[in-house]
């Protein structure tokens, strides 16, 4: 399933949606514990049960993407009169002991991220053998009904990596670079082999260290300087193309900068021309349809997606598209 730029223009406009997020967010494996207010418009929060939903993901200090993912779900705790936690950790380890933390809290719904599936597959057990509806999002879908979660909901990350490779096809590229900046994180691994599957060119990987944005910038320069024939940098991150940005002036590379991802930054990047494209995965999107997922099926015993993901992606967007991604990333949707 491949989404063409015509598919993509018809995703955001669906997505031009105006809801006030709810409360402020947490970051660094710290709990963030908001009161959701009503999304804007006047409307009232869903006349059922008071209920508590928890999200645990991978997200490092600062990846503004899990803002964003944050957003969507206070919009949908807000409606469907539910109170939303939030934690996370970059290290699997650390991300098990907060989703075990939640289970000890009896939460009625819990969201988590399979970056580092093994690290987290006894706790979100856990969460299931307490009878606590699981929901898995954005990473290692492939893993979310065996670890017995209702649903995943994302993008298809090898699906959207083969988009990469046929776009850098059809742009005439010959040699990419793959820039993985965290390592273990097997959604990353599975965006680079997808982009070789089919990009008919040559495909390289280079880990770099993804909290520590002086050095990742450093290792992507020194490729570039030492690799001349390099024509294509894939980030897997949107804060990453304007660190590739950076590196490629000081290395005088004019290798092309593509991107996983989108925040305003990149949407600025897109605008100016120092960006080919980016792939949207609709962060907003995963974390507003998890809560829902949780709320229709604590009343309803829904399972949206027939037990199958639910993909939010991928979508690849252009310049042409930035004058709608520019008034929804000023929304915090995008």
């Amino acid at each position: 399933m491949r989404t063409t730029r015509t598919a993509a223009a018809a995703l955001l406009a669906a997505a031009a949606l105006t809801v006030t997020a709810a409360g402020c967010s947490g970051s660094g494996g710290k709990d963030a514990e908001n009161e959701p207010s009503s999304a804007s418009g006047g409307g009232r929060p869903a006349a059922t049960e008071r209920m508590t939903v928890a999200m645990v993901t991978h997200s490092g200090e600062g990846d503004t993407f899990w803002d964003i993912v944050q957003s969507g779900a206070k919009a949908a705790a807000a409606k469907d009169n539910a109170e939303f936690l939030y934690a996370a950790h970059k290290e699997g380890k650390e991300q098990a002991q907060l989703i075990d933390s939640y289970v000890d809290k009896k939460v009625d719904g819990l969201i988590v991220t399979l970056a580092k599936p093994e690290a987290v597959k006894a706790s979100v057990a856990r969460a299931v053998a307490a009878g606590i509806p699981v929901v898995t999002i954005n990473s290692g879908g492939r893993y979310s009904e065996a670890y017995g979660a209702i649903g995943h909901i994302g993008q298809d990350e090898t699906v959207a990596g083969e988009a990469v490779g046929e776009e850098l096809t059809a742009r005439g590229r010959k040699k990419a670079l793959c820039v993985i900046h965290e390592q273990g994180n097997v959604s990353l691994e599975e965006r680079c082999a997808g982009v070789r599957k089919t990009f008919r060119g040559t495909v390289e990987n280079l880990n770099v260290e993804g909290t520590n944005m002086p050095a990742a910038t450093s290792s992507i320069e020194a490729k570039l300087q030492s690799r001349k024939d390099i024509d294509a940098v894939v980030t897997l991150g949107a804060p990453f193309a304007a660190a590739s940005v950076k590196a490629r002036g000081s290395a005088g590379s004019a290798a092309e900068i593509d991107t996983f991802d989108l925040n305003a930054a990149v949407v600025g990047q897109l605008k100016a021309g120092h960006i080919g494209f980016a792939v949207d995965q609709q962060p907003y999107l995963q974390g507003y349809l998890a809560v829902d997922a949780i709320w229709l099926h604590r009343e309803n015993l829904n399972v949206i997606g027939g037990g199958k993901p639910v993909l939010t992606g991928p979508a690849l967007v252009t310049e042409k598209d930035v004058p709608v991604l520019e008034e929804l990333t000023a929304r915090g949707t995008r």
